[in-house]
């Protein structure tokens, strides 16, 4: 081999020692930087404030699962905020929220209605809607299941005489659907003291209705005793499904997903007083009717018994057919001249 060769492969052998070893001394004497964590605060060192589990709308009535306390920087701390060891959550619950809250955001004390504060109920309420109190018993009020925020049914039981001697007709009807229920009497509030469940039973409830659905509440209670019925919370997405389904709702179609969710919530909500059921005696016992009693003809009078029929008999008149000439308005039974 040349010997001009051999020089410039050891030269060149030489150049790649010196640079491998000169990076590998940059490396090792460069210092390696720590990484050292800071000092996370521990949980349970932190103060706790009670934040919102889900989105409360304007006149949302709070329960247990509306709210839950969630550690909060001390920074960030308020004076508003309801705090862990100094707020008491179960007096919260059957409150109403004034001010809207997303899901995550702090609850404070002047966004939150309080049961018997001025204004509760005038929060509670929705734009365009009224507030109308039912009188109930034990019997009629679900035996004081029914709480601020659940849904009921309005159930309209009475007699209905007619013009026989018979018994009257007994019958019940659904004439109201999908209620919100306010309060409960004097009593607004879901929870006991130890945080679970209290049933008490009362004498009136509030209910959440439009202006004409109060007309009917309020003639009802005149024809008749009402009852209440518990609605289901699943009932809410069928009769919902239902009504979209058919032709009561008319969803724009430019409409985004938020502006489609918030006209189907509203729809969800909204009380119903159409497509009412009903129950007669007939349909419990055998023994009961099933129609409102048939009239009878008064006794016949003198003049009538003159012309052949005995006086104080009483006189059933068939199908008649009203024949006008004029002035004279003549009535000749079916199948006669």
């Amino acid at each position: 081999m040349d010997a001009k060769k051999i020089v410039l492969l050891v030269g060149a052998l030489i150049i790649a020692v010196t640079t491998a070893l000169l990076a590998r001394s940059m490396l090792s004497s460069s210092s390696t930087p720590q990484v050292t964590a800071a000092n996370m605060p521990v949980e349970a060192d932190q103060p706790h404030v009670l934040v919102a589990t889900k989105a409360l709308p304007v006149g949302t009535i709070l329960d247990a699962e509306s709210f839950r306390f969630q550690p909060w920087p001390k920074d960030l701390i308020e004076q508003a905020y309801y705090l862990r060891g100094q707020a008491d959550p179960a007096k919260l619950a059957g409150s109403v929220v004034r001010s809207a809250i997303t899901a995550g955001q702090p609850l404070t004390q002047g966004a939150i209605v309080k049961p018997g504060d001025r204004g509760f109920l005038a929060a509670a309420l929705g734009p365009g809607m009224r507030a109308v109190t039912v009188p109930v018993s034990a019997q009629s009020s679900v035996a004081g299941f029914v709480f601020p925020g659940d849904r009921i049914d309005l159930v309209l039981t009475q007699s209905v005489n007619g013009g026989g001697d018979g018994d009257p007709l007994k019958v019940s009807e659904t004439i109201l659907r999908n209620l919100r229920v306010l309060a409960t009497d004097q009593r607004m509030d879901a929870m006991g003291a130890d945080g679970k469940p209290e049933v008490r039973t009362y004498s009136n409830v509030t209910i959440e209705v439009t202006p004409k659905i109060a007309e009917k509440i309020a003639v009802s209670q005149t024809i008749g005793s009402l009852s209440m019925s518990l609605r289901s919370i699943a009932d809410n997405a069928s009769d919902l499904d239902a009504a979209i389904a058919g032709t009561d709702v008319d969803l724009p179609g430019n409409a985004n997903a938020n502006a489609e969710k918030a006209i189907i919530a509203k729809l969800a909500a909204r009380p119903v007083d159409r497509g009412s059921t009903y129950s007669t005696g007939a349909d419990v016992s055998r023994y009961q009717r099933s129609s409102v009693p048939a009239k009878t003809e008064a006794p016949m009078s003198a003049a009538v018994a003159a012309n052949g029929a005995p006086a104080g008999t009483v006189a059933f008149k068939g199908p008649v057919i009203r024949v006008a000439r004029g002035t004279n308005v003549t009535e000749v039974p079916v199948g006669g001249k």
